[in-house]
């Protein structure tokens, strides 16, 4: 797995690299040291892991990830542990305090090789293995209750913490998928990363208008107001342009 390392003090990345190296599966790919930083090389590099320190200078790494569309699984590295509560609130899956321990680092690589196990199609939901078009059928269930629907019915996904909302009919199941699992396994032709917490189907869009930041506000056909952020405003023209 590629991995990013954001923290303002480079004796703690070069730590935390060194101990990286007992992990034949960790490629530290880059480094970062501050939040602005880190944004930059998260888009272009495209890591799957981040090592996010809190403090920094300037923004917080919650700041960070506030600020991304698409967030890599998130281990953070901290002196304080008066963040932990809030940590999992945005759905990391740990908290090291500094000086990281060996054993508590390999428990957090585990975490994230276990949710990469499940994202790539080794869990019941509605991604199976293979790419997937508008026209495919897929099985989705929820608790007791279980629908075949074709892709091209479903207007909307939306994150809910460790499940995405799946908006087909009047029906809204949860399954056990990240908005990134079912990213990479949906037809970006049809289906577009709205924000962080939205991917939606573009053929079911009825209004699009102006919103405020630079951003636009969709509106589908199934009466849901969506944001599309200030950076995917940008792809999202591109996309819909002559």
């Amino acid at each position: 797995m590629k991995a990013i390392i954001i923290d303002d003090e480079r004796l703690a990345r070069t730590e935390l690299k060194k101990l990286l190296q007992e992990f034949a599966d960790v490629l530290v790919i880059e480094e970062a040291a501050n939040v602005n930083e880190g944004i930059e090389k998260i888009d272009l590099l495209n890591p799957d892991l981040i090592f996010l320190d809190i403090q920094m200078p300037g923004k917080t790494g919650f700041d960070l990830l506030a600020e991304l569309d698409k967030t890599p699984h998130v281990i953070f590295t901290t002196a304080y542990d008066e963040y932990a509560l809030k940590a999992f609130e945005v759905n990391a899956l740990d908290y090291l305090l500094k000086p990281i321990e060996p054993k508590r680092l390999s428990d957090a690589i585990h975490k994230v090789q276990y949710e990469m196990s499940k994202e790539s199609g080794e869990e019941h939901g509605i991604v199976n293995r293979g790419p997937l078009t508008e026209n495919d059928q897929v099985f989705v269930k929820d608790g007791e209750r279980c629908w075949f629907v074709k892709l091209n019915e479903i207007r909307l996904f939306e994150s809910v913490g460790n499940y995405a909302k799946v908006f087909f009919a009047s029906n809204k199941p949860l399954i056990l998928k990240s908005l990134n699992a079912l990213e990479e396994r949906l037809d970006e032709k049809v289906f577009f990363r709205a924000n962080r917490k939205h991917i939606i189907n573009l053929r079911w869009i009825e209004k699009i208008e102006p919103y405020f930041n630079g951003g636009l506000l969709v509106e589908l056909k199934g009466g849901e107001k969506i944001e599309v952020s200030r950076r995917q405003t940008v792809k999202f023209k591109e996309m819909m342009s002559f």
